[in-house]
């Protein structure tokens, strides 16, 4: 397995990944720098900076982001015969597919960690004398990316399935936007796979459950859909045709 992700790894510094993986901490930071508020205002400054910071973070470019990862994690395969040059190596097609969704989980949590210091960034440059919550913004960064279980499940299953790049970051295009409009719904948003990283990185919701969402939407939700997705693609993928 460490063969394989080392080998994954050293495809994907080939594909300008560092850029990628700044993206959305950059935008965060920017993001964060921008908000205004009134001196008088009673509440710690922390959670004005996160509550702006995290809207368009977690609803657009996490989602989008890691939906690019899974599509550059297979690209060069999909390019004169990669798969069959792969699977030609004395490594099973299981130990493949969880090593190329093990890598993207890991880039998203570097990603996800540098979201953090562009969060604490963000109140060095502006002068926040209010206490850091620690624990809350843990939550946010660890919810997020726990989140993003299923979705980079599905994604990678798309990836290994289309040929094309572009196919697949549609794919994800498509059903992220929507997250914006069905995260206000009660009836909708809170089984939609792909507006679980705002309600999980949303410290509005009660502190004293694990991600800021009630456990059984945290099992059924997040954990049903990422055995679905999961497992369907490690099926698909033993039974590709290559």
């Amino acid at each position: 397995m460490r063969a394989i992700l080392h080998s994954e790894w050293y495809k994907l510094r080939k594909s300008k990944m560092i850029p990628l993986i700044l993206t959305g901490p950059m935008i965060g930071l920017i993001i964060g720098l921008s908000v205004g508020f009134e001196d008088d205002f009673d509440v710690n400054k922390w959670y004005i900076a996160l509550l702006s910071m995290n809207l368009t973070y977690s609803l657009l470019f996490l989602p989008l982001i890691s939906g690019i990862f899974a599509s550059l994690i297979c690209r060069y395969e999909h390019q004169a015969g990669g798969w069959k040059q792969l699977l030609a190596l004395p490594v099973t097609r299981g130990r493949v597919f969880v090593a190329k969704y093990v890598l993207i989980m890991l880039l998203i949590l570097a990603m996800q960690l540098l979201y953090l210091i562009s969060i604490y960034a963000v109140g060095m440059i502006k002068g926040y004398t209010d206490p850091f919550p620690m624990e809350i913004v843990w939550k946010s960064i660890f919810g997020g990316w726990v989140a993003t279980f299923p979705l980079v499940a599905l994604q990678l299953w798309m990836s290994v399935m289309f040929k094309s790049f572009a196919a697949p970051f549609a794919v994800n295009v498509i059903f992220t936007l929507p997250a914006i409009i069905v995260a206000n719904s009660e009836q909708f948003g809170p089984y939609y796979p792909w507006v679980q990283p705002f309600f999980m990185m949303n410290i509005g919701g009660s502190t004293g459950e694990v991600f800021f969402v009630p456990w059984d939407q945290l099992v059924t939700v997040v954990g049903g859909s990422f055995m679905l997705f999961f497992i369907g693609g490690y099926l698909y993928f033993q039974r590709k045709a290559v």
